[in-house]
């Protein structure tokens, strides 16, 4: 079997609790979204991703669409791009900050010391990935990765946007290892070819999918698939 040379993570359920996205960031982004789209609507960032919404919802408001999105949680890229912006805002006014799960920094600290490389596949934005990693309680994580990976190259359940990431990374899917808590995502990254391990959280009451590999924590993760431990 290869060895693992990179190592793919999800965000929310694996390296940051889903309770932080539900009860913090997404408050946030429904409660300053209407001012940012107010204040910085000269960004070229928010006039595409306004743009998208209007040619999807000719005659719907953008803000009444934005909306219903984040009641339904629809990853749409456009509403993951002004998420992103809105967190932004909230991480560099130090209104944010982002409290990942206690054993991950100490084994990303580990994993990358020893010479494994390590990106991020969420379908947030990869500028909202960023921010998160950048302000943390242990401080900028971002210098750890290599890549932010989002919803541009392709949805996270099908195995086509795993293979895409690794041609972008030159390494061969065998050689990387991607953690997610979500059964699909394993799935199609399997289908990919890619090693995968679920990370079952307990803090987020997280159901084991079945015939995957399975690990509480990223110690754990460390110990099934003979990676440095922290």
């Amino acid at each position: 079997m290869s060895r693992i040379r990179l190592v793919l993570l999800d965000i929310e359920g694996t390296t940051l609790p889903i309770a932080f996205v539900r009860d913090t960031l997404f408050p946030y982004a429904a409660r300053t979204l209407p001012a940012l789209l107010e204040t910085q609507g000269d960004d070229p960032r928010v006039r595409v991703a306004l743009g998208d919404i209007e040619r999807e919802f000719p005659g719907r408001a953008p803000l009444d669409v934005i909306r219903d999105w984040m009641a339904r949680d629809i990853k749409a890229a456009p509403l993951k791009t002004l998420q992103g912006l809105a967190w932004k805002q909230g991480f560099d006014d130090g209104e944010l900050r982002a409290r990942l799960y206690d054993d991950v920094p100490p084994a990303l600290e580990a994993w990358h010391t020893a010479g494994l490389r390590l990106a991020v596949y969420s379908s947030g934005s990869a500028n909202a990935q960023r921010q998160l990693y950048g302000h943390t309680q242990v401080g900028d994580l971002t210098r750890l990765f290599e890549a932010f990976y989002d919803l541009d190259i392709g949805g996270k359940k099908v195995a086509e946007s795993y293979t895409e990431i690794a041609e972008r990374a030159g390494v061969l899917p065998g050689e990387i290892l991607f953690l997610s808590d979500v059964g699909a995502e394993l799935d199609a990254a399997r289908a990919a070819g890619m090693r995968i391990c679920q990370l079952v959280r307990a803090q987020d009451d997280t159901r084991p999918y079945p015939g995957v590999p399975q690990a509480v924590d990223l110690a754990a993760v460390a110990k099934e698939f003979g990676l440095p431990v922290a």
